[in-house]
């Protein structure tokens, strides 16, 4: 038998999905075997016959209906990556889904680059099944437990877009002050460790909405982050970066000053492992279409 024939061709499904899903899968999947099929009857049936690396559902089925589809799912495949793709869907419904084991979630506007991006995670080998936690969850204040990594870092950011109140704009700015100060708590803080834990919690008021990241690092004092750009002298804008390439630390360390613009408050406590992210705003926000 050669190498070619031992070797399983991955299979994704596109189920009730458009021209233009299916497009993106096939594009970025390259070398998966791309199954269109147009009914949650028919992935049933499928689920019996095919091992599924992955399943993408069509906004046509309902929040609901796609948590109850992903069950289903798991029930006979419990190690297939299912993304779900309601037309909308409500934080509880965003909810349920984590705690069904979704491997991500998007309504049917997104950022396109982040749907991509989520594809070829789903494409890596690396261990996901447990690398988010449910800690604790009301519409109001959902808290997660995650492992140090970079996909569970993306599949946090965008369960955690889903489950915002805040307007399209506040959301699209907190998201990426929200994935520049993890991104640091779980390089510096777990060092990328899978066995070191983060913690990361959404709770919206009635005038404000805030993010919490409590990373397992010992910490730091802001006035200690000479590798940041938000050390630097104002005649000396980019000092930071000849201090990363001494230490070795790769190209960046423009988070912290960017979340500080992107937020309304950025709180750090003592130690320097615990930062809350803070918009206000003058009524409670309801929830609006996410950016194209």
């Amino acid at each position: 038998m050669s190498l070619e024939t031992q070797i399983r061709q991955k299979v994704a499904v596109v189920c009730c999905c458009e021209d233009a899903i299916t497009a993106r899968v096939t594009r970025i999947l390259n070398d998966w075997r791309i199954l269109r099929i147009g009914s949650d009857k028919a992935l049933k049936t499928l689920l019996t016959t095919e091992t599924l690396d992955l399943i993408l559902t069509g906004e046509e089925t309902s929040s609901q209906e796609a948590v109850e589809l992903l069950r289903s799912v798991l029930d006979v495949q419990p190690e297939t990556k299912v993304i779900l793709r309601p037309l909308e869907g409500s934080p509880e419904d965003v909810i349920a889904a984590m705690r069904a084991g979704a491997f991500s979630y998007f309504s049917k506007t997104y950022f396109e680059a982040a749907f991509d991006e989520m594809l070829r995670h789903a494409a890596s080998d690396a261990p996901w099944r447990d690398g988010i936690r449910v800690d604790s969850a009301t519409p109001a204040w959902l808290r997660l437990i995650a492992r140090c990594e970079l996909m569970t870092a993306d599949r946090v950011i965008q369960f955690m877009s889903e489950i915002s109140h805040l307007e399209a704009k506040d959301r699209e700015s907190m998201g990426f002050a929200l994935k520049e100060i993890l991104m640091n708590a779980m390089e510096y803080g777990g060092k990328f460790n899978w066995d070191r834990l983060v913690e990361v919690s959404y709770v919206c008021g009635k005038r404000m909405a805030l993010y919490r990241v409590r990373d397992p690092g010992e910490g730091f004092s802001l006035s200690e982050l000479s590798h940041a750009a938000i050390s630097n002298p104002p005649e000396e804008p980019v000092r930071h970066l000849d201090v990363r390439d001494a230490l070795g630390i790769r190209p960046g360390g423009f988070g912290v000053m960017l979340s500080k613009k992107l937020v309304d408050d950025l709180i750090y406590n003592e130690q320097g492992n615990d930062v809350l992210l803070i918009k206000y705003f003058d009524e409670h926000p309801t929830p609006s279409s996410k950016p194209e």
